[in-house]
C-alpha cells in the first residue's frame, strides 16, 4: 500500500489556504535558516492562488528565494491560462524578490520536447546540479479530480520516464511541460494540497490498499510521489470533504 510521511485534515478549504500558507512559510524559513536560500517549485490550479495572495504579505527574505514551476500549460507567459501569470500577479510581482531569481518554463519555442529539455538545463544550473538528481527544497503540488499532479496525467508516456527531470506531456491532446517523478520525489519536502468532495474517488483509489503499483500509477498518478531521500518529507494537506476520500485508518489516524 502506498505510504506517506502525514496527513493533516483541516474543516474546509478556508483553513486549508491559511495552513498551506503557514506550512509555506515555515518550509521557506527553515530551508534558509539551514542553507542560505530556498528553492521552491509552484503548483498551478485553483487552489493556489489564495495561497499566494497570503505569501505575498509574508515577512520572508525574498532575496533568497528561486521560484520554479512543476508544471506549465504550452501558452505564452502573458496567457490568461498560464501558471507563470497566475503567481506573477497574485504573488511574485507583490515582492522584492530579484527578477532573475524566478524561473518560468519556457514556451516560446513552438515544439513543447525543445523547450521542456531547455527548462531542465536551467533547472540544473540554478540548482548546480549538471547531473544525477538536483534536490529542490520544496515542491508544492494540487491533485485533480483524475489523480494527476503537476502535468503527470493517466496513461501517458512521461509517468514512465525516469532519466530526464522536465518533460513534454499532455492532456487531451494538448502539450504540457511537466517535472517528471524523479525531481519531484528528490525534494526535501513535498506538499499536496487537495480540497473538495470530487477528489475523494481518486484519494480512495489512490490509498486503497491490494491494488499493484503499476496499476496504481498508471490510473492515478499522484501515487507516485514518493520521497527517494533520506530527508525527504511528503505531506498530504486534505480539507474534510476530500478527506472523506480516504480509508477509514488514515482519516482516524
Amino acid at each position: 500500500m502506498t505510504t506517506v510521511s502525514n496527513f493533516q485534515i483541516v474543516a474546509d478549504r478556508a483553513a486549508l489556504v491559511e495552513r498551506a500558507a503557514t506550512l509555506t512559510v515555515e518550509a521557506i524559513a527553515a530551508a534558509i535558516a539551514q542553507r542560505g536560500q530556498c528553492t521552491l517549485a509552484l503548483s498551478g490550479g485553483s487552489t493556489p492562488r489564495p495561497v499566494y495572495e497570503r505569501l505575498a504579505a509574508a515577512d520572508l527574505d525574498w532575496q533568497k528565494i528561486l521560484i520554479f514551476w512543476g508544471d506549465e500549460r504550452y501558452v505564452p507567459q502573458d496567457h490568461p491560462d498560464s501558471n507563470a501569470r497566475m503567481a506573477r500577479e497574485a504573488w511574485l510581482d507583490r515582492v522584492p524578490m530579484p527578477p532573475d531569481h524566478i524561473y518560468p518554463v519556457p514556451t516560446d519555442s513552438g515544439d513543447a520536447a525543445i523547450d521542456a529539455a531547455r527548462y531542465e538545463a536551467t533547472v540544473r544550473s540554478a540548482l548546480g546540479c549538471p547531473e544525477g538528481v538536483p534536490t529542490l527544497d520544496v515542491v508544492l503540488l494540487g491533485m485533480g479530480d483524475d489523480g494527476h499532479t503537476a502535468s503527470l496525467f493517466p496513461g501517458t508516456a512521461v509517468l514512465t520516464e525516469r532519466q530526464r527531470l522536465v518533460q513534454a506531456g499532455s492532456k487531451d491532446g494538448e502539450p504540457r511541460i511537466t517535472f517528471t517523478f524523479p525531481l519531484i520525489n528528490g525534494a526535501r519536502w513535498i506538499y499536496f494540497w487537495v480540497a473538495g468532495a470530487s477528489k475523494q474517488a481518486a484519494l480512495g483509489q489512490i490509498f486503497a490498499p491490494g491494488a499493484a503499483a503499476g496499476d496504481r500509477l498508471t490510473q492515478y498518478p499522484a501515487s507516485g510521489v514518493q520521497p527517494t531521500t533520506a530527508e525527504g518529507q511528503l505531506l498530504w494537506l486534505l480539507d474534510r470533504a476530500a478527506a472523506q476520500g480516504l480509508p477509514e485508518y488514515l482519516r482516524e489516524g
